[in-house]
C-alpha cells in the first residue's frame, strides 16, 4: 500500500471552478481540520496567490506542482494522495493523462466532466487497470450529473420503502433554474460538437442511451427523449429539451446497469425543461427548442463556431460573478410510476447557481466522501457513477453541507 500524505488533492485549483472549490473546502475543512488536502496545478505563483487569498490560516495548505501533460509529475502527485479531484477541462483535450495515472497507481478520482464521448474512451482504455489497482474513478460529480443520478436513486429508495418496488418509469423536469455558463463549460460543449460533426460513428454513439453502460449491456427498451416542444400530462405543462440530458440520462442508465438493474429491466428515463401551460408555455418550449438547435448547428460549422467563441461565448477562465453564483439556484422535479400505476413525486433543489456555486460544493463533498466514507471492501476499483458508489452517504453530506435538498412531495 502506498504512503499517503493527503486525503484529497484538488488538481486544477486555479481554474475558475477550482478556485470556487478551494474556497469551499477551506470553509468546510480549514487547512487540515479533519481532512488533509492540497492544492495542485502547473503554476506555482498562481497556486500561491490562491492560497494567500484564503487567508493567513491557509499557509499550511500544501502545494503540488504538476502539468496535465506531464505523466511523471502526475504519477508523483498520485503517490502523495488518496483522492484526486480534477477540474482541468475540456477533459477530452486535457484529462486522459491524469485518469491514466490514477488508474495505474490505485488513486481514487472524481471530476465534473459532462463529455460522454470521453467517458466512453476512458472506460474502454483504463477500466481493467483500475480494477486491478483498486482505483475508484467517478466522473460527473457536479451538476452533471449528481442531482439527476442521486435524484433517481432517492426516488427509487423512497418508492421501494412505500410501494415495495422501484419505478420502471421515471421523468425529471427542470422546474426552475438560474445560473450562468463559464468558459470552461462552453469549451467542453464546443469540443463535443466539433468532434461529433467530424465523426459519423461518434454521432451514432452519442445517440445511444446506453453508450457508457458496461460492454454487452443493451436492453431491448426504447428510451424516451424530449427532442422538441411537447405537452407532458404528468406535469400538466409544456416541456422543452434540456441541454444536460444527453449526459445525465447516460449516467442514470449506467447506474441501473451497474446495480444489476435495481430500477428494473424495463427502466426508462428522460429529462426536459418545464416551460408552463397554455399558449405561453407552448411558445416558450418552441422557442427554447429552436434556440438550442440553432446553437448546436452553429457549433458544428467551423466559421460559425469561431464567431460564437470569439464574440458571444465566455472564454476559458471566465464565468459568473460571486454575486450571480449566490443568487443562482435550481429546482428539479421527478415523477416515478410503478408497473401497477402508483406514483411518487420528489424534488431536488440547490441554493447556488447550478454550474459553479452548487457544482463546487457537490464536487468537494464527492471527493471528501471518496476519501472518508467509501471504505466498504466491496466497493472495488473501476469506473463508478455517483449513485452506485456514494448513494445515501453523499445525499447526507449534500443536505448537511452543500445546500441541497432531497424530498418527497407526494406518493400514492
Amino acid at each position: 500500500m502506498k504512503s499517503t500524505f493527503h486525503d484529497l488533492t484538488v488538481f486544477g485549483a486555479t481554474s475558475f471552478v477550482g478556485q470556487i472549490l478551494a474556497r469551499y473546502l477551506f470553509a468546510q475543512f480549514g487547512a487540515h481540520d479533519g481532512l488533509k488536502w492540497a492544492l495542485a496545478g502547473r503554476s506555482e505563483p498562481k497556486l500561491q496567490r490562491l492560497r494567500s487569498s484564503l487567508g493567513p490560516k491557509a499557509a499550511r495548505l500544501p502545494i503540488v506542482i504538476a502539468d496535465a501533460a506531464d505523466a511523471d509529475a502526475l504519477e508523483a502527485l498520485c503517490g502523495q494522495t488518496r483522492v484526486v479531484i480534477s477540474t482541468v477541462g475540456p477533459y477530452a483535450l486535457y484529462g486522459e493523462p491524469l485518469v491514466k495515472a490514477c488508474a495505474g497507481t490505485g488513486t481514487d478520482y472524481c471530476d465534473l466532466t459532462g463529455e460522454v464521448q470521453w467517458i466512453r474512451r476512458m472506460i474502454d482504455a483504463y477500466e481493467k487497470t483500475a480494477r486491478k489497482s483498486g482505483a475508484r474513478i467517478v466522473h460527473c460529480c457536479g451538476f452533471d450529473s449528481i442531482p439527476s443520478d442521486l435524484g433517481v436513486h432517492f426516488l427509487q429508495q423512497q418508492a421501494i420503502e412505500r410501494f415495495g418496488e422501484p419505478c420502471p418509469r421515471v421523468k425529471m423536469r427542470v422546474k426552475a433554474m438560474r445560473g450562468g455558463f463559464s468558459g470552461g463549460t462552453v469549451a467542453s460543449l464546443m469540443n463535443v460538437v466539433k468532434e461529433a460533426s467530424a465523426n459519423p460513428a461518434l454521432r451514432k454513439e452519442l445517440a445511444n442511451p446506453y453508450s457508457i453502460c458496461p460492454e454487452g449491456y443493451a436492453p431491448d427498451v426504447r428510451q424516451p427523449n424530449v427532442q422538441s416542444a411537447q405537452f407532458d400530462d404528468d406535469f400538466d405543462a409544456w416541456v422543452a429539451p434540456f441541454v444536460m440530458s444527453a449526459i445525465n440520462t447516460r449516467i442514470v442508465q449506467r447506474s441501473n446497469a451497474l446495480s444489476k438493474q435495481a430500477y428494473g429491466a424495463d427502466f426508462t428515463y428522460d429529462e426536459g425543461v418545464l416551460t408552463g401551460r397554455g399558449l405561453k408555455g407552448r411558445l416558450a418550449a418552441t422557442g427554447m427548442t429552436a434556440g438550442l438547435a440553432g446553437f448546436m448547428v452553429a457549433g458544428a460549422i467551423p466559421p460559425a463556431r469561431w464567431a460564437l467563441e470569439r464574440f458571444v461565448l465566455p472564454a476559458p477562465g471566465e464565468g459568473p460573478s460571486a454575486e450571480a453564483q449566490k443568487s443562482g439556484f435550481f429546482d428539479l422535479r421527478f415523477v416515478g410510476k410503478t408497473a401497477d400505476g402508483r406514483s411518487i413525486r420528489t424534488r431536488v433543489t440547490g441554493d447556488r447557481d447550478p454550474g459553479y456555486g452548487s457544482t463546487a460544493k457537490m464536487l468537494g463533498q464527492a471527493g471528501a466522501c471518496l476519501a472518508q466514507d467509501v471504505a466498504d471492501p466491496g466497493v472495488k476499483g473501476g469506473f463508478w457513477t455517483p449513485a452506485t458508489i456514494f448513494g445515501d452517504q453523499l445525499i447526507a453530506r449534500l443536505t448537511r453541507h452543500s445546500g441541497l435538498t432531497f424530498e418527497v412531495l407526494d406518493a400514492a
